[in-house]
């Protein structure tokens, strides 16, 4: 993935603002806090950026706060019926549960990426 941070299991998509001639980042995916950093340069905006995520990892803890997570792990997906069987049947015939089947098409289809 282009563009993108990633450190101590947050990511940001990076963007460069010419008006303020910077780069600019945002931790996306939190929905009740907002992590941005910005630098001049790309040492800058990596440091901002680790600095912003320790910040907020310290203000969690200093209040006894759970630090949010961008992705929890698990998601619902729809597949409309004709599919669900056919996952249905082939992760029976596999021995693995459908929730293991799409796990595991879904790691072999980002390796091929």
């Amino acid at each position: 993935m282009k563009n993108v941070m990633k450190y101590k299991g947050y990511y940001a998509k990076i963007e460069y603002s010419d008006e303020d001639e910077c780069f600019c980042g945002q931790i996306e995916g939190l929905k009740h806090d907002s992590i941005s950093f910005e630098g001049q340069t790309v040492k800058e905006l990596k440091k901002d950026f680790k600095d912003a995520i320790d910040h907020y990892l310290e203000t969690c803890k200093e209040y006894n706060m759970k630090p949010e997570k961008q992705c929890k792990g698990s998601l619902n997906v729809r597949l409309g019926a004709e599919l669900h069987n056919e996952v249905k049947l082939k992760s029976e015939e596999k021995n693995i549960s459908i929730n293991e089947f799409i796990k595991q098409a879904v790691t072999n289809y980002l390796k091929t990426c």
